[in-house]
């Protein structure tokens, strides 16, 4: 027994030493945000960083490429994106339903913030200021999406629509339901 505890060290040292010298030599991925104007130059460049390692920017990133697509807003930047976040989903990078909601938080009329039963006394109404509060952030998300960088202003009117509907009902349905304790 005390032959095992009075040995060197050294032998098991050397022995590590590749896996030591390949872990040191394994590059850290470069997760930088685009450096162009060209929205399709962009999405390639922040797909090569997500390739090599750089996921926990995903949401930078899609800010990155928003703005980059505000600067040269067209009705196609839709497209751009929604091939993105397909990509992105089937690369594993994001799931299905995290994808869909990207896309349609930024670019579709409906409201993700809607998901659950906001017709209910006792569901809604407690939380109506919070509600109204996600509306009122993704209605902001939608106008850049929608108006500022794809110029769909009707879709975006719609959306706008659509809140101030929601917000109606909402107001409607909890004075409802109050008059009814």
């Amino acid at each position: 027994m005390n032959r095992i505890l009075n040995r060197s060290p050294l032998p098991l040292m050397l022995a590590l030493l590749p896996f030591v010298l390949a872990a040191c030599a394994t590059p850290t991925p470069v997760c930088d945000s685009p450096q162009t104007r060209s929205l399709d130059t962009a999405v390639t460049s922040v797909k090569a960083a997500l390739t090599e390692g750089c996921h926990a920017r995903y949401d930078s990133y899609y800010d990155d490429l928003l703005k980059i697509a505000e600067g040269d807003p067209k009705p196609e930047n839709k497209r751009v994106f929604s091939e993105f976040l397909v990509w992105s989903a089937d690369a594993g990078i994001l799931s299905q339903r995290q994808a869909e909601e990207y896309y349609n938080r930024f670019f579709n009329v409906k409201f993700m913030s809607l998901r659950s039963d906001y017709n209910t006394c006792s569901h809604t109404c407690p939380s109506k200021r919070k509600v109204l509060l996600d509306m009122e952030r993704e209605l902001s998300d939608k106008e850049r999406g929608l108006l500022k960088v794809s110029l769909d202003s009707n879709g975006y009117y719609r959306a706008d629509r659509l809140y101030q509907e929601v917000e109606l009902v909402l107001e409607a349905t909890c004075t409802a339901c109050n008059a009814g304790r």
